[in-house]
């Protein structure tokens, strides 16, 4: 049954024809949208969800737990939250997760016992999967879902896929869903690990639904592109029905994507250039440019290069980070420090919001909301603190609530700005296809046609291009999966000369500065260290911890010491460094060149709290770094390296 919505101008843009379909269709329908680049799919999404919860007729309104909105990364689910905030009338109960983020929240109701933390991502998406098939979703605290909403479906590929597929089998007598996806837009391919699925990957999903649900689905489009408003900003939108048509395993879809490679390229290269990123005239209008911007690579390759090179001629950026990694909120730390109670009020957690540094763009209101969903106190209006600690502890810490990177000009691969959009957009200019195949034998050549058409739709307004950045003496090291800068030496080998640096590089077991002075350094860390800032990794002794790692690095700012290299980087870097059997390893005295990325809360014992003078919470701060450091090594080691 179809139900009308009055739509007043405060609440947003007025829907379309083809939005407003979507809208009315009842919460028991199977609904499939194709939904191009720049169509108002998230105002779209949002005001589904309210006309779900906010239907005058109560046998037809859903509860707001009844409704499961999944997305593919924190920045989706943000920004839906905040349409939501702003746009959504009676859906602002409703829980936006990521796919991650639901699978462990459903591992945690079935199998309370189990520590679901020390596992991978794909692991417990595997494992919730299996859980699904063997009853899990009847067991939640808010019962199975009513109606499934999931955003970007053209990248539902390898676990996730089949877990969604598993998700809507449970509940196929009792559910309905809105799925939103565009095949243009589908980038993703790469993570597909099983040989039989890549082969045969073209729209895997959508193929699924339309087959499991052939008598009863219902397919909408949205077609109208709202997000430019420029003829630059518009240049590849005409191309898009042709590269949603090319697939990935029928016969002639390499040779239909090269067309379309070609054919955006030319598109491309006629749009205004800004030569190269070390000329003035591009820095100082990165610089001065007062909107948005982000300057898009085709790999973390490029990105890291391109980040250094901003950082040395001082323009300010942010790195946008992987989709995976989910850093928590320093604030919390300071927060859970800062009190002794077991439970929060509203007022008492804005006081102590209020007496803390935050990063630009933490929301009072945000943060309330998403902590009474997520660690809601058995009092009225309260948090439950121990709940709020054992999110961070479990890694369950809210997705909306994830540290914002507020920065004007960000650099990001194509795909993590994936459902993202800026006022200006500059592309490095791509090679051809020709070139790509000569660098990479097994080249999805389909796959590389939508990530270029993806990169060239993020525009509002302006679309240029720049030269790409020489990545020739960056090369990847397999075992590790880092990056390293290699040098050509005497010998015509590479000499190993940097290595790049991470998340997780940092050790996290215990605070920087015990025993002596952990409580200073978290003062420092709050009061004086700023993402973007430099940083450096140095030699402590030259005695390595153990077998088949490197001796330990301090973390240094300033000239102060603020952390420690992880064991999994030490172990990193002997495996990068340890070229053959008979090679002593000459250990750096420095690793420079490395950038603060943000910092972070982290859990650890609560002994090691209690011992560095921290209290018994357990959790403290910590330096999240990134970049591509460089070796600096004394006179003497260099001419033995050689």
């Amino acid at each position: 049954m179809e139900h009308e919505v009055t739509l007043l101008p405060e609440d947003g843009p007025l829907l379309t024809p083809e939005q407003q379909a979507v809208v009315d269709q009842s919460w028991d329908t199977r609904l499939l949208v194709t939904a191009g680049a720049g169509t108002g799919k998230t105002h779209t999404l949002v005001r589904r969800m309210d006309a779900l919860v906010g239907h005058t007729d109560p046998d037809e309104a859903l509860e707001a737990g009844e409704l499961l909105v999944l997305s593919f990364s924190r920045a989706a689910v943000r920004e839906l939250r905040d349409r939501i905030v702003r746009h959504g009338e009676h859906a602002r109960r409703v829980r936006v997760q990521t796919f991650d983020s639901w699978a462990y929240s459903l591992l945690v109701q079935a199998y309370p016992d189990a520590d679901w933390s020390v596992h991978s991502f794909d692991d417990r998406i595997r494992v919730a999967t299996e859980a699904i098939e063997k009853g899990a979703l009847k067991n939640l605290e808010s019962g199975p879902p009513a109606h499934v909403i999931v955003d970007e479906v053209q990248d539902l590929v390898g676990a996730r896929r089949e877990m969604v597929e598993s998700l809507l089998d449970r509940l196929q007598d009792s559910c309905g869903f809105t799925l939103v996806g565009d095949s243009a837009q589908a980038i993703y391919d790469f993570q597909i690990k099983d040989p039989d699925e890549y082969a045969d990957r073209a729209d895997l999903f959508l193929r699924w639904v339309r087959t499991s649900y052939a008598d009863d689905l219902v397919e909408l489009r949205l077609t109208r592109n709202f997000r430019a408003v420029t003829p630059e900003a518009r240049t590849a939108l005409p191309l898009g029905p042709a590269v949603q048509g090319i697939g990935s395993a029928r016969e002639g879809a390499d040779a239909a994507a090269e067309r379309l490679h070609g054919e955006l390229r030319e598109l491309l290269l006629d749009v205004p250039g800004l030569g190269s990123l070390t000329d003035s005239f591009t820095l100082d209008s990165l610089r001065s440019f007062p909107g948005t911007c982000a300057i898009l690579t085709r790999d973390n390759r490029q990105a890291l290069l391109v980040s250094e090179l901003l950082h040395t001629h001082g323009v300010p950026h942010a790195l946008r980070r992987s989709l995976q990694d989910r850093p928590v909120p320093y604030w919390v730390a300071e927060l859970l420090r800062r009190t002794q109670a077991t439970t929060l009020t509203e007022e008492r957690l804005r006081d102590l919001l209020a007496g803390m540094p935050s990063p630009e763009g933490t929301d009072a209101d945000r943060v309330w909301r998403a902590l009474r969903v997520a660690a809601r106190g058995s009092g009225p209006g309260t948090l439950d603190v121990t709940r709020l600690r054992r999110l961070v502890v479990e890694r369950r810490f809210p997705d909306e609530l994830a540290d914002p990177q507020p920065a004007r000009l960000a650099v990001s691969t194509v795909h993590r700005a994936k459902g993202l959009e800026f006022d200006r957009v500059v592309l490095l200019t791509p090679p051809t296809m020709a070139e790509l195949r000569r660098r990479n034998a097994g080249l999805d050549v389909p796959g590389e046609t939508r990530a270029l058409y993806v990169a060239m739709t993020r525009a509002r307004e302006d679309l240029y291009r720049v030269a790409a950045p020489d990545t020739v003496t960056l090369l990847k090291h397999r075992p590790t999966g880092r990056w390293y800068r290699g040098v050509p030496n005497v010998r015509h080998r590479w000499r190993r000369d940097g290595v790049e640096v991470r998340a997780g590089d940092v050790c996290a077991l215990e605070p920087a500065g015990a025993p002596d002075d952990a409580p200073g350094t978290q003062a420092y860390l709050l009061e004086r260290v700023r993402p973007g800032d430099a940083v450096t990794f140095r030699l402590r002794d030259t005695l390595p911890l153990g077998p088949e790692q490197s001796p330990r690095y301090a973390l240094v700012h300033g000239g102060r010491e603020i952390g420690d290299a992880s064991d999994r980087f030490r172990s990193d870097l002997y495996s990068v460094l340890k070229v053959g059997t008979d090679w002593e390893i000459q250990w750096p005295e420095e690793i420079s060149g490395l950038r603060l990325d943000c910092l972070e809360t982290v859990a650890g014992s609560t002994a090691a709290g209690v011992n560095a003078g921290l209290g018994d919470r357990g959790v403290w701060i910590a330096p999240r770094i990134s970049g591509i450091g460089r070796f600096r090594r004394s006179a003497g080691t260099e001419e033995e390296q050689e």
